[in-house]
């Protein structure tokens, strides 16, 4: 589902999370079978994947994905990786910038590094979660250029899910856009054609610790 609606701005990630949750209850509603996989981006996206695995009965885990900066500018997504799978990038942005896929090998090795220790940190020994067969919700707290997000479904694809849906509080519209070819469904309440950041869109847009991350994980039961 592609939904415009007025811009929001959300008090945290747990207002947007519960306002999130009526969405995706209503395009999952509970039926027998498989629970629902709610798979959060962290950090930003575990509070609000909370509320929506509460909402639709779901198993709650993460996907575990790291942006690839621009160089010199980091904040800049061009590109991504998630779990074990193959770089992903925005081929018009390596463009835009003279840049190659080899060019990156050095920032991508690092940030296969850096999730490398947050796979160890957030799941210890426990295996990644099955996808096969699954209806598959991937959560985060915003979309702006939406590269993140393309790299874990395009992993998840590989692992065959019956359904697999995006959704997040507030996108870019063009990360939006971009992502329908990605995904069965884009759930995104608000996709301001005046955006510019994520936290733009919340009063309290507090970063996360992997303490916040794990915590979230070990306490969530559904209702």
């Amino acid at each position: 589902m592609v939904r415009d609606a007025p811009p929001l701005i959300f008090e945290d990630r747990d207002d947007a999370g519960r306002h999130l949750a009526d969405a995706v209850a209503a395009q999952l509603p509970r039926h027998p079978g498989p629970a629902p996989l709610v798979l959060a981006l962290p950090r930003g996206g575990v509070p609000i994947a909370v509320h929506v695995a509460a909402r639709i009965g779901g198993e709650l885990d993460v996907v575990i994905a790291r942006k690839i900066g621009a160089p010199g500018h980091p904040e800049w997504g061009i590109g991504a990786l998630a779990e074990d799978g193959p770089p992903v990038f925005d081929q018009a942005a390596l463009t835009s910038l003279g840049l190659s896929e080899s060019d990156l090998a050095a920032t991508v090795a690092g940030e296969r590094a850096e999730l490398a220790r947050r796979t160890h940190l957030y799941r210890a020994d426990r295996p990644a979660p099955d996808p096969t067969a699954r209806e598959v919700v991937v959560v985060d707290d915003g979309l702006a250029t939406g590269v993140t997000a393309r790299a874990a479904l395009r992993w998840l694809h590989g692992r065959h899910p019956a359904r697999l849906i995006v959704a997040v509080p507030v996108c870019a519209p063009q990360a939006r856009d971009a992502l329908t070819g990605d995904a069965d469904a884009v759930i995104c309440l608000s996709a301001p054609p005046q955006f510019r950041a994520v936290g733009q869109w919340y009063y309290d847009f507090t970063q996360l610790t992997d303490f916040d991350v794990a915590r979230a994980l070990r306490g969530f039961a559904p209702s």
